[in-house]
């Protein structure tokens, strides 16, 4: 798709899979390496149970969601295998996109919108000092909009509407990009420009 600069002004990411590389099958790998196998069942890109959405929306903490998982793992498996395993699917963040990031940012306001949660962000900042030597992505956007700090999460309507009221955007001037069809649908249904990005066979930095 080939964006109208005359008529987007404000562009919407979300993190897995856009900005940073994932890999949900490494994920399922993992899990059933600690005695819980299927994974796919209880987490997907398309869905997930309801301890995660808790999780995602900061309604429960990092402690009890590694309780809950260990209930139904291996006898003896520690926060430790836990965490592992639920960051199994965070793999990179190729240079390339920071650099895009940095530039696209001259030319629209950008904003950066993910399910996610307390441990892979710590994960994932861990990975941006030593890689990059940079404490987050905050600065690489006007603002950063995570789940489970605002408790909101995609596809509900309001956490478009969150964004769109706080940082007085238009509906009409703003694109959003996932890699997620429901995610997409909603943000379509509210008059939102959208594209939903395949990752196997391309780069958000491909679309400008």
């Amino acid at each position: 798709m080939v964006i109208n600069p005359n008529k987007i002004k404000n562009i919407i990411f979300d993190l897995g899979g856009v900005i940073i590389n994932i890999d949900y099958a490494l994920l399922i790998e993992a899990f059933s390496k600690i005695g819980l196998p299927h994974f796919e069942a209880y987490f997907s890109q398309k869905e997930q149970k309801k301890l995660f959405d808790l999780y995602e929306k900061g309604m429960i903490s990092s402690q009890d969601f590694r309780e809950e998982l260990k209930k139904q793992c291996k006898p003896g498996t520690t926060d430790s295998d836990i965490d592992s395993a639920w960051n199994a699917m965070v793999l990179d963040l190729p240079k390339e996109r920071l650099d895009f990031l940095i530039r696209i940012k001259n030319s629209y306001r950008t904003f950066l919108l993910s399910n996610t949660n307390e441990i892979h962000m710590i994960f994932i900042n861990n990975y941006l000092r030593k890689q990059f030597e940079i404490d987050s992505l905050n600065e690489h956007f006007e603002k950063v909009y995570l789940s489970f700090e605002v408790k909101m999460r995609k596809p509900d309507a309001e956490i478009f509407e969150l964004i769109l009221n706080q940082n007085t955007l238009s509906k009409e001037e703003t694109l959003f990009i996932d890699d997620s069809l429901q995610h997409v649908d909603s943000a379509c249904s509210l008059g939102i420009s959208t594209i939903l990005l395949d990752v196997k066979k391309e780069s958000v930095i491909d679309l400008f």
